[in-house]
């Protein structure tokens, strides 16, 4: 519901309200909560627990982690087996031909997309540190920089032709633009939101 729009930045995350919305008990949705603020999605505000709103800063300092993790990693995609590159670059030309609003198969993409060019060194805190980073920038998807949508799907797609020819400095080098061009668009779209500086939204 938070990459989706459905829940945004300053929303109290209310066990009740959200239990019956999505039809569970409170101790479910409670934990649930709790794992979001673990992940650094939600704040505690006094009594409530809030969707947050990343300052700058934050996202500044993860994408430059993203940009140190990501390309290194991504040099053993070379690896991957031809029939996994056809099929996410399938997944790929799939989603440029729908409404990426429509469900959560453009994050679901984005997020295998990004794991999939890291599972090859084998290294599970990597990975998991990766993905812990693109989660936490993930909100920032087609609903908030609609502009990046179709340049981002080819990007993914420039990578995988890349990972085909064997080149690992070739896929490094298109994974640094893609983060890049990301980066800069997610920064742009943040300075244009209204009460940015080091708050979060809700914090009055």
């Amino acid at each position: 519901m938070i990459f989706e729009g459905v829940l945004k930045s300053g929303d109290a995350l209310q066990e009740a309200a959200l239990g019956e919305a999505l039809g569970m008990s409170r101790t479910p949705v409670r934990e649930a909560i709790k794992r979001i603020e673990s992940e650094g999605l939600a704040v505690s505000e006094g009594r409530f627990i809030r969707v947050r709103r990343l300052p700058l800063s934050e996202v500044e300092e993860i994408f430059f982690l993203r940009l140190e993790l990501e390309p290194f990693a991504a040099r053993s995609a070379v690896r991957l087996p031809p029939a996994q590159i056809d099929a996410m670059e399938a997944r790929v030309r799939a989603l440029m031909t729908i409404d990426p609003g429509v469900d959560d198969m453009q994050w679901q993409t984005d997020k295998d997309f990004h794991n999939m060019l890291a599972q090859e060194t084998g290294n599970r805190t990597l990975i998991d540190t990766i993905e812990a980073l693109h989660r936490r920038t993930c909100v920032f998807d087609h609903s908030q920089v609609p502009d990046r949508f179709l340049r981002g799907a080819n990007e993914h797609l420039v990578i995988l032709d890349a990972i085909r020819t064997g080149d690992a400095h070739a896929v490094e080098q298109a994974l640094i633009v893609h983060l890049e061009n990301a980066r800069d668009a997610v920064l742009e779209r943040m300075r244009e939101l209204p009460d940015l500086g080091e708050q979060e939204l809700g914090r009055q």
